[in-house]
């Protein structure tokens, strides 16, 4: 209580006690002792005379905003005009009661710590409101996502009460523009998109379910499309409008890679189709060759030698025309034989990959006349059987369809190994291959030996310019097989234990 007279401050107190209220009371008759009060102690109600010995009410109110109280402050006084009050009350106090008439002071204190309690209330609900904004936005600005909310009112106008600040990134408009023009949104959906978006959304305003569509857009000055992922949830608002609090996802990546999945496995379903086919023919192939090949000569030496077998005396000459005419039958049927087994795998595979691409790349030279020059850093690779007749089949391919399509003239080809990877490249003068090309339904052939390089792990890569050639390139990390028997062969244990390796499995052999 800053109050000058102690008469007055106890007439106060008795009103107080009267009224019910039960308080510690201390009366100050100075702005100094006001001071010192403020700093000693906490104070609910603050109670000041107009007028005081050495100031007023008006700065002992200013005093109490310099210490940041926000507590009721009533005037007492026994002259106080109704400007004077009003004044008052307009730089922060919550009332004025006359002296003479204190009936109103237990109430007016009452209501006072009523209203000052609500207001700390307020303030701490719209803090608390401020801090929850803060971090909602703060999420919704890092998210790659547009967080926004959608109005339909029963016109079927819509609009956006809220968007994040990502709808710059994923539509091309700000959240203020898209707000101002809400159908610039539908604008940007694909025309054949669009009647499953309104459908959609009409089913969810009508059975009030989550909203889930994809859909792709078009957003002004981009030459792509983008795939979005829109998913909100509806509520009815009071006048029986649909608000939608929801997520917009761009997911053109996943889309690009299912679509990409989905055409590979066609890829795969018609190679595999095709490689079928080719096995089939392959298998007819064999067949027709042992029937019409080896079983033609195989029934000549029957026939030669039904006549050696009856009981008839026969001159020698007869026997040994009858000799010589089997052996030359016989040499076909080798012949044959080595042939029909180099078609099924060359035997100088056995030799090492460096001798199984000389042998081809000579044998091919010498069938089409096209010039063929090999090159490798050494002339034995250490390989293992399935890498080495992959590397051979993909050169096999690379020949095929340089004589059939390129018209070249020369083929320049490199072989090497060099840090665990195992490169071929293959270089020819011809008319060059195109893109096109490459990318043709039918290409079964550069499909074929880009899908066996992959499941070795390795990298394929067909180039060319049209009237410059065409390079085949091959790079397949080499196996760990290699280089253990690198360091058996060189240390001589692979040939020491070769022998009692292989009579643990019942076989002889000779080492020379």
């Amino acid at each position: 209580m800053v109050e000058g007279y102690a008469e007055d401050a106890a007439q106060v107190q008795h009103v107080l006690q009267e009224g019910g209220l039960h308080f510690d009371c201390l009366r100050v008759a100075t702005i100094n002792a006001l001071h010192k009060a403020l700093e000693d102690s906490d104070w609910d109600v603050v109670l000041s005379d107009y007028n005081l010995p050495d100031s007023d009410a008006k700065e002992v109110l200013s005093v109490l905003a310099r210490y940041g109280l926000n507590v009721p402050f009533i005037v007492l006084s026994r002259h106080v005009g109704e400007e004077a009050a009003g004044a008052l009350m307009e730089m922060g106090a919550h009332d004025y009661v006359m002296k003479t008439n204190m009936a109103r002071l237990v109430p007016a204190i009452r209501r006072s710590l009523r209203e000052v309690k609500n207001s700390q209330r307020f303030n701490q609900t719209q803090s608390a409101l401020q801090k929850s904004e803060a971090r909602f936005r703060a999420l919704t600005a890092n998210l790659p996502s547009v967080v926004f909310q959608l109005l339909l009112v029963e016109n079927s106008e819509i609009s956006f009460p809220y968007v994040s600040d990502s709808s710059v990134t994923l539509l091309g408009l700000t959240p203020s523009i898209l707000m101002n023009n809400p159908t610039l949104f539908p604008e940007l959906i694909l025309p054949e998109d669009k009647k499953i978006f309104d459908r959609l959304m009409a089913a969810s305003v009508k059975y009030l379910t989550t909203w889930n569509w994809e859909g792709r857009i078009q957003v002004k000055g981009d030459v792509d499309t983008k795939w979005i992922s829109l998913r909100a949830t509806p509520r009815r608002t009071a006048r029986g409008a649909t608000l939608w609090d929801g997520i917009m996802i761009n997911i053109t990546r996943n889309k690009l890679a299912e679509s990409e999945i989905t055409r590979s496995r066609e890829q795969l379903a018609e190679l595999s189709s095709y490689l079928q086919k080719v096995k089939e023919h392959e298998r007819a192939y064999i067949a027709r060759e042992i029937h019409d090949d080896i079983g033609g000569t195989l029934t000549a030496i029957k026939c030669e030698l039904l006549p050696c077998m009856d009981d008839k005396t026969r001159l020698p000459g007869f026997y040994q025309k009858k000799a010589k005419s089997i052996e030359g039958l016989v040499d076909r049927v080798i012949d044959s034989t080595r042939r029909i087994s180099l078609d099924l795998r060359p035997g100088i595979l056995d030799f090492g990959i460096v001798a199984a691409i000389r042998w081809q790349a000579q044998e091919f030279s010498g069938r089409t006349g096209i010039s063929c020059l090999v090159s490798c850093a050494g002339e034995d690779i250490l390989l293992d059987s399935d890498l080495s007749v992959a590397i051979f089949r993909i050169f096999q391919e690379t020949l095929t369809n340089i004589s059939k399509h390129a018209n070249a003239s020369r083929i320049q080809v490199k072989l090497d190994e060099m840090d665990g990877l195992m490169f071929l490249e293959v270089v020819d003068n011809g008319r060059g291959i195109k893109d096109s090309d490459i990318k043709k339904q039918d290409s079964f052939g550069i499909r074929g030996m880009s899908e066996r390089c992959q499941q070795l792990k390795g990298n394929f890569n067909i180039s060319g310019l049209p009237g410059k050639g065409t390079k085949v390139t091959l790079c397949i990390p080499v196996s760990d097989i290699k280089s253990y028997a690198a360091q058996m062969v060189g240390s001589g244990d692979l040939l020491k234990d070769l022998p009692a390796s292989t009579e643990k499995l019942g076989l002889k052999t000779k080492v020379s």
